[in-house]
């Protein structure tokens, strides 16, 4: 089944040669908060980059920007070499954004509801009815296509959320949080989808607070904090950053700064962060023979500790490190 009209071979010279995104020196600011500063990234065909940043971070605004929602103070966004702007209605075309909220008629049937939105793209009668048979089978909805929306648990809602911005056969994906509040199954339904949709050709931009998902379907990521693009690279190669280091991370019944200060002053700490939730990040170079002065010094503070937990680097210790803050923050 074709979900992307690309060949094996334009899909790596795609990725090689011309990204299909292109994003360069966009910003925008409301008022005196800027929320986008200077941040430039592309995307091949057949990739898939994970945007990745705390609350706050300016992730919705670059979303808005790059699908044509929003203009850009600064900076340009092109697709297949064409600009993007609020008013570029072809270039729009070519692109299928798939917001965080359920944007779907509830007394209609699934069918319905992709056969109205394929109408909305001009499809012709014959070719939409191809095309939806074709989108309830890749979203795993073809045995409950005839039933109303209204009948359908969350996670149901949101695949077929995916599936409308699927219809007309974008070249480009855009998923913010596609998974929000879903069950293991369906949540697990949508990764795979969309590992098909990315091994078919078709570019994926996607933001998610879950960082199993980032290292599961991503092929580059960027992180964001503060308007900034502070880090971009694979999974493997933002974990390099780190190193060998190791993370202590101890759970404290109160005071998390005042614990976290005090530890800072160890010289085998190389970075300490409270991130929250009563939690307390340490970064070593050998956790074994840190722990003791870790927890000799938390214990100077009189805060009880609840939990100690020694994790290898990986993608949110990445993300830790580099903005002080968990993904939810």
């Amino acid at each position: 089944m074709s979900l992307v009209q690309t060949t094996g071979a334009e899909h790596e010279t795609g990725r090689r040669d011309a990204p299909l995104l292109r994003c360069a020196n966009l910003e925008k600011s409301f008022s005196s908060l800027k929320a986008v500063d200077d941040v430039s990234f592309t995307i091949g065909a057949g990739e898939t980059y994970g945007l990745l940043g705390p609350n706050g971070a300016g992730k919705t605004t670059l979303i808005s920007i790059v699908a044509g929602v929003l203009e850009s103070d600064a900076g340009a966004v092109t697709i297949d070499r064409e600009p993007m702007s609020p008013g570029s209605l072809s270039v729009k075309a070519r692109i299928g954004y798939v917001p965080q909220d359920i944007a779907l008629y509830p007394d209609l049937t699934a069918r319905e509801n992709l056969a109205f939105f394929a109408s909305l793209y001009h499809l012709r009668r014959r070719e939409a009815r191809v095309r939806v048979a074709e989108v309830l089978e890749v979203i795993g909805l073809a045995d409950r296509a005839g039933d109303k929306v209204q009948t359908y648990s969350g996670g149901m809602k949101r695949r077929l959320n995916i599936g409308v911005g699927l219809i007309h056969r974008p070249r480009l994906l855009i998923l913010d949080e596609p998974t929000v509040g879903v069950d293991p199954q369906s949540r697990n339904a949508i990764l795979s989808s969309i590992e098909q949709l990315s091994a078919g050709g078709m570019a994926v931009l996607y933001t998610t607070h879950y960082m199993e998902e980032a290292e599961r379907l991503c092929d580059r990521v960027g992180i964001v904090d503060l308007g900034h693009l502070i880090a971009e690279g694979t999974p493997r190669e933002l974990t390099a950053r780190l190193g060998e280091a190791q993370h202590i991370e101890l759970t404290v019944e109160r005071d998390p700064e005042l614990v976290a200060d005090a530890l800072r002053g160890l010289p085998i700490a190389s970075q300490v962060s409270a991130p929250g939730n009563g939690m307390v990040d340490v970064l070593v170079r050998d956790a074994g023979a840190a722990l003791p002065a870790v927890l000799a010094g938390a214990a100077t503070t009189g805060a009880p500790i609840r939990s100690v937990t020694v994790r290898e680097p990986d993608l949110e210790a990445v993300f830790l490190h580099l903005t002080g803050k968990r993904l939810r923050d």
